[in-house]
């Protein structure tokens, strides 16, 4: 619950100083997050060379941090409604201030993981606790949705400057790449306990559901686990068979404990929502296909053809950009057309955008197909990304809105450890790292295509939900109001009887 004193009201439509402060110390926690996944990835072969770290120890610099992120979001976005959304941020941010701090200035590769890891874990907290805050605080609908897609385009520019920033950065120091979030997240700390409004507990849950915190969150630290480590161990080598099936065993385990605890980790029955289907499983294919172009267009500018690690980044930044710009202007065009039709646009023009890249070639064509590429990627994040989160937060009690966002975000992480661990097993199969340029760009093309199906795969799905959506947005949550004040007579009625 917020303050009655800094939520605007549904027909209002300035905010207040206040309001927007709050907004934006939110907003710089989801910029951080995206900032450090895109800044470190640079970085990674002078951190090899500084700490003298092999390929295999190389790659928990990465997955650490997506293990603590994608393991512990259900358990930050419940704890974020059981414990107080303001506190459990606040908390996790000065805990990923911290992290930061010590990332850059161990001297080991282990400290350094570790490191990652916990901001990870942090992460976990902060992302399902900022955007529960703002779905609390801002009234479902045009303020809302104007809310949410400033808040998720932070996250598309935290990302695209994350990668021009570490090309800067790296060619100084890479513990620079590793200390940069610290001072934002302090500021963002410091501003945050004086404008973010306090918030109650959840008033009616009858305890912690320990066990279901126990397996779900193992369960989901498994099963990133397994996926990162399958294309080293083999995906049907017995270790990662048997690691399936464990993850198997605990969400089985999870899913009968939910069933029958007072206060569930996640209350099952959201999951019988077509929209919260769509909206999760638009989220995986989206950022798991995304994670996996990235991967590859990086490899392939950098291995083929030659291009410098800022020069990557400024390939990548007409997306970015385009994404900023239009971020005050999406709100609206979801008022306008509902997000089952934003969202199918957007996976249309991604569809688009990869299949537009499978034209190229060892001799870059950047006018003809890697900028258009980029700008219909940018287009298609502006469109989708906000919608899949006021989607996912429509309709939903404040009591609730942790347990869906960490579920949305959950979503999002597992899809791109899951694709991501794909695209380069295709790519590993269809070529030697060391044969003939043309031989490398031809092991890239499977990798593509798959990207490619991902985001056919989310097309598709989002699809369904347009047959469903007949009836205006702004209509529903007038309906929606007077269901409200209908039942509050009735039960002024019946004090009266």
């Amino acid at each position: 619950m917020t303050s009655p004193l800094n939520a605007p009201s549904s027909t209002q439509e300035r905010w207040s100083p206040r309001l927007w402060g709050t907004l934006l110390v939110l907003c710089a926690a989801m910029f951080l997050d995206a900032l450090d996944v895109s800044m470190v990835g640079v970085a990674l072969p002078s951190i090899a060379t500084d700490l003298g770290l092999s390929t295999s120890t190389l790659q928990w610099i990465v997955s650490g941090y997506i293990l603590g992120y994608g393991g512990l979001l259900l358990l930050g976005g419940r704890a974020a409604d059981l414990l107080g959304r303001r506190n459990v941020f606040l908390i996790a941010l000065a805990v990923f201030a911290v992290a930061s701090l010590l990332g850059g200035l161990v001297d080991s590769g282990p400290l350094l993981i570790a490191s990652r890891f916990i901001k990870g874990l942090s992460a976990a907290f902060t992302a399902p606790a900022g955007l529960s805050i703002i779905t609390t605080t801002f009234p479902e609908g045009p303020l809302r949705n104007r809310a949410l897609s400033i808040y998720t385009t932070c996250a598309a520019t935290g990302f695209s400057m994350g990668l021009v920033l570490s090309g800067l950065l790296t060619e100084v120091s890479w513990r620079l790449t590793m200390l940069l979030p610290a001072p934002i997240a302090l500021i963002a700390l410091i501003a945050g306990l004086r404008l973010i409004p306090r918030s109650k507990r959840e008033a009616t849950h009858r305890g912690y559901d320990l066990p279901g915190a126990v397996t779900g969150t193992a369960a989901m630290l498994l099963l990133v686990f397994t996926v990162v480590q399958a294309p080293e161990a083999g995906w049907a080598s017995a270790r990662t068979l048997l690691s399936f099936g464990a993850v198997a065993a605990l969400l089985a385990a999870f899913v009968a404990i939910e069933r029958r605890t007072a206060s569930p980790l996640i209350r099952l029955g959201v999951l019988r929502s077509g929209s919260q289907i769509r909206a999760n499983l638009g989220a995986a294919t989206f950022f798991g296909s995304y994670v996996g172009f990235q991967f590859v267009v990086t490899q392939y500018m950098q291995s083929l053809l030659g291009w410098s690690a800022l020069q990557t980044a400024l390939a990548f930044l007409p997306a970015g950009a385009l994404v900023a710009l239009s971020s005050t202007k999406i709100g609206s065009v979801v008022d306008r057309f509902g997000t089952p039709r934003v969202i199918v646009t957007g996976f249309a023009l991604l569809v688009v955008a990869y299949a537009l890249f499978l034209r190229i070639s060892l001799t870059p064509a950047y006018a003809a197909v890697i900028l258009p590429s980029m700008l219909l990627l940018g287009a298609a994040c502006a469109l989708v990304f906000p919608s899949l989160n006021i989607q996912a937060t429509n309709g939903v009690d404040d009591h609730e809105q942790g347990m869906v966002s960490g579920l949305l975000n959950t979503s999002i992480q597992v899809g791109g450890a899951i694709f991501l661990a794909v695209v380069t097993a295709v790519i590993t199969a269809g070529g030697e790292a060391n044969g003939s340029p043309q031989e490398v760009l031809d092991s890239f093309r499977p990798g593509l295509v798959v990207v490619t199906a991902v985001a056919l795969a989310g097309l598709l799905i989002t699809l369904t939900g347009l047959r469903r959506n007949r009836v205006p947005q702004q209509t529903i949550i007038v309906v929606k109001s007077l269901q409200e004040e209908a039942d509050a007579e009735r039960v002024a009625a019946a004090v009266r009887d």
